[in-house]
C-alpha cells in the first residue's frame, strides 16, 4: 500500500481542497474496501487531531452515502464520502520522536517477515496519537521506517503492554482484520486480579457499551440492552493472597473488555485507575506495583492465502517481581 499518500482524495495543507475549500465528496478507491471510516478520515485529514475527526462523526458532519455512519462502520469500494472543509496542520508541526524513543522502539520488535512488524508494546504508550497524545506506536514506527506505509492491525490500551502488530501491505492488513472480525484469532493475556475467583475458570459473556466522555475520554460498562456481545474466559494460574494472577482468553476485542469484565465479576485488573479498586492499588503499589497489570502474552492466527502466525511476549520483569512481592 505505499500508494496511500496519493489516495484519491488526500490533502496537505497546500490543497485548495483543504482547509476553506468546502465539503468534497470522495469517492472510495477500490483498494480501501472494508476500512473502518474513522481510519479512513484519519488517511483523508492527515494533522487533523482524532478527538476533531470523532467529533465531526458524532456530530454527523461526515456522511457515507448521504447517511450518517458510526467510527466503526466498513466503507466499501465506490460509497461516497462527504468530509466538511476543516484545517490541516502543516507538515512543520508534524511531531518527531527522539532517536533514543525509536531505538527502544526497534529494540522491541519481536517479529517481521514481508506482510506484518510485531513490537512488544511497553506500558505507557498508546497505540496511535490522538486525545492529546502526539506519538503513538504507529507514528513512531513510520518514523522508524519512513519508507514502508504502515497500518495498525488492532490496538491496545495504552497502560496494556504486549504483542502489538503492524501491516506492512493493505493486502495483509484486510486480511488479518477479517480473521481478528470473524473470531479466528487468539488473543491471551496474563492479569493479577484484585481480588479472587470462585472457580478455577470463569467466562464472562457480557456485553459492553463504549461512551465518549468529554475531552474525548472513554468509558465502558455492561450493557446487555445496547451493548456489543463481548466474551472472555479467565483461568486461575495461581493465587496470591487476595489476588489472583490469571490468563485471559477473549473472543472479541471491545475496548477496555478485559478490565470491565474483571470489573463485572468484583476482582478487577490490579493497577486500574479507571476500573479497579483504589484500596487494593495503593495496596499493591506498596509491593511495587506501579502500572496496570495486564499483558498481551500471545497473538496467534492464520492467513486464508497461507502463512500461520503465533506471537508472542514474555511477561516483564516489572510484573514478574510484583508477583514475587506477594
Amino acid at each position: 500500500m505505499h500508494g496511500k499518500s496519493r489516495q484519491t482524495g488526500a490533502i496537505s495543507a497546500a490543497d485548495p481542497a483543504g482547509p476553506g475549500g468546502g465539503v468534497r465528496q470522495v469517492s472510495v478507491p477500490d483498494d480501501r474496501d472494508g476500512q473502518r471510516l474513522d481510519n479512513f478520515l484519519f488517511g483523508q485529514l492527515k494533522g487533523v487531531p482524532k478527538t476533531h475527526v470523532y467529533r465531526l462523526l458524532r456530530t454527523g458532519q461526515v456522511r457515507v452515502n448521504g447517511k450518517r455512519a458510526k467510527p466503526d462502520a466498513r466503507i466499501a469500494g465506490g460509497d461516497t464520502v462527504r468530509i466538511p472543509p476543516v484545517r490541516v496542520a502543516p507538515a512543520t508541526e508534524v511531531p518527531r520522536a527522539s532517536d533514543r524513543s525509536l531505538e527502544s522502539l526497534a529494540s522491541r520488535i519481536v517479529f517481521e517477515d514481508r506482510n506484518f512488524i510485531a513490537i512488544d508494546k511497553p506500558s505507557g504508550l498508546a497505540s496511535h496519537g490522538g486525545s492529546g497524545i502526539k506519538l503513538g506506536a504507529i507514528e513512531q514506527l513510520r518514523q522508524l521506517k519512513p519508507t514502508e506505509s504502515l497500518e495498525l492491525v488492532h490496538r491496545l490500551d495504552r497502560d496494556t503492554s504486549g504483542v502489538l502488530l503492524f501491516a506492512r501491505k493493505r493486502s495483509a492488513l484486510t486480511a488479518a482484520q477479517t480473521e481478528i472480525r470473524e473470531g479466528r484469532v487468539r488473543k491471551r493475556y496474563l492479569a493479577l486480579l484484585a481480588g479472587r475467583l470462585p472457580r478455577e475458570r470463569v467466562v464472562v459473556d457480557a456485553a459492553l457499551r463504549k461512551s465518549v466522555l468529554q475531552g474525548g475520554e472513554r468509558m465502558v460498562r455492561v450493557d446487555e440492552d445496547e451493548g456489543k456481545a463481548s466474551r472472555s474466559e479467565f483461568r486461575v494460574v495461581e493465587r496470591r493472597g487476595e489476588c489472583t494472577y490469571v490468563e485471559v482468553v477473549i473472543d472479541t476485542g471491545r475496548t477496555h473488555q478485559i478490565r470491565v469484565h474483571a470489573q463485572h465479576l468484583g476482582a478487577p485488573v490490579a493497577g486500574d485507575d479507571k476500573y479497579g479498586n483504589a484500596d487494593a492499588n495503593r495496596k499493591l503499589r506498596e509491593r511495587g506495583l506501579k502500572r496496570l497489570f495486564l499483558h498481551a502474552t500471545e497473538l496467534a492466527f492464520e492467513l486464508p492465502n497461507g502463512g500461520s502466525y503465533h506471537l508472542t511476549a514474555p511477561l516483564p520483569a516489572e510484573l514478574k517481581a510484583v508477583l514475587e512481592a506477594l
